[in-house]
């Protein structure tokens, strides 16, 4: 099967050209519901799809009856659209064989599975017929790489004509994380109370727009950490142990474990200067934070440090964990250990 992407079928669509099944599947829901969303307004307009566009639930519908209103002929339209949401419900999804084999020319029909996928060695049939057949099976899989999400951010905001300041970019991705769907939402607002004349989006602006501190985040408690602001890093660490819903440990022990990793590598660097370090660990805004971090820590402190984040890591899953610490209190006693 051929690889496409969320980008090249939006301009696919939005250029005219419909497949007659598209099989859209995986963890993150948010370009499902975009393309979802696309081919529900693309292929008929206002006035057709009162005849001939209809939504349908998984946990509703057996595979026969999406079949049977996937085979209906169009009425004063070129297209009928059956839009399948939930799909992951559907029980007996193999019996879509039997369309595949002479899918009605004139439907659309767009499956919609979220939570997971299609098992690709259990349904590697299906998945070949739905190619052949000429529609088309797209896979949207959880983002778990920061790279990625700060290129969303970017791109997206991009689309929109703002641009963002790389704290406020980082506020965001803490705070939010790897849900899309919550993070476009985050940036409309921002979108929206940004002004023609002052299109950049402020640390102050995602303070005020989306209730996200600019002050207590993980963003700022690294900064801390590696400035070596004992004060701050410890009201910092406070505020997170009193609200450990917004700072799980986990999360942050992750992102310290991310900086102070890199970190190790900096003194590897063929040439320690701000142009060799960067170019060491290909970082380039950021590369301050690994040359103040170099001054301010030695090599044998940053493995000691790795070597904690992987024990409270461990603590904070219930491996060795010690009766009643909380959350927030690995990480007070790790902060600690940090700095001293």
């Amino acid at each position: 099967m051929a690889a496409v992407t969320y980008e090249s079928l939006v301009r696919e669509i939005q250029s005219g050209k419909f497949r007659p099944v598209y099989y859209l599947m995986g963890e993150e829901s948010y370009y499902l519901d975009r393309l979802t969303d696309l081919l529900s307004t693309a292929v008929l307009d206002e006035a057709e799809r009162e005849f001939n566009q209809l939504t349908i639930y998984g946990q509703d519908a057996t595979i026969d009856a999406i079949i049977a209103n996937a085979r209906r002929f169009p009425m004063m339209a070129n297209h009928v659209v059956i839009i399948v949401k939930e799909a992951q419900n559907i029980k007996e999804i193999d019996k879509l064989s039997l369309y595949l084999q002479k899918p009605q020319p004139s439907t659309v029909l767009v499956f919609s599975h979220k939570n997971g996928s299609l098992n690709k060695k259990t349904h590697k049939s299906l998945l070949a017929e739905i190619d052949a057949a000429g529609g088309v099976v797209f896979e949207s899989n959880a983002i778990k790489n920061d790279t990625i999400l700060i290129a969303f951010i970017d791109d997206y905001l991009a689309a929109k004509g703002r641009t963002i300041d790389g704290k406020a970019r980082m506020m965001l991705v803490e705070a939010v994380g790897a849900n899309l769907s919550r993070m476009a939402s985050e940036m409309d607002k921002l979108v929206v109370n940004t002004t023609e004349e002052n299109r950049h989006v402020t640390p102050e602006m995602v303070e005020a727009f989306t209730g996200i501190s600019k002050e207590y985040n993980i963003f700022e408690l690294q900064k801390a950490l590696v400035n070596k602001d004992i004060q701050k890093a410890n009201r910092i660490a406070k505020f997170m142990d009193d609200n450990p819903k917004a700072h799980p440990s986990q999360a942050v022990f992750a992102f310290l474990f991310n900086y102070f990793s890199r970190l190790m590598l900096a003194y590897y660097a063929p040439q320690r200067d701000s142009a060799g370090v960067a170019k060491f660990l290909n970082v380039g805004y950021y590369v301050d934070d690994y040359l103040r971090g170099m001054r301010n820590y030695s090599a044998f402190k940053v493995m000691e440090i790795i070597s904690a984040l992987r024990r409270y890591d461990g603590m904070s899953k219930g491996v060795g964990a010690r009766a009643n610490i909380t959350s927030g209190g690995l990480i007070r006693e790790l902060v600690h250990f940090i700095l001293h």
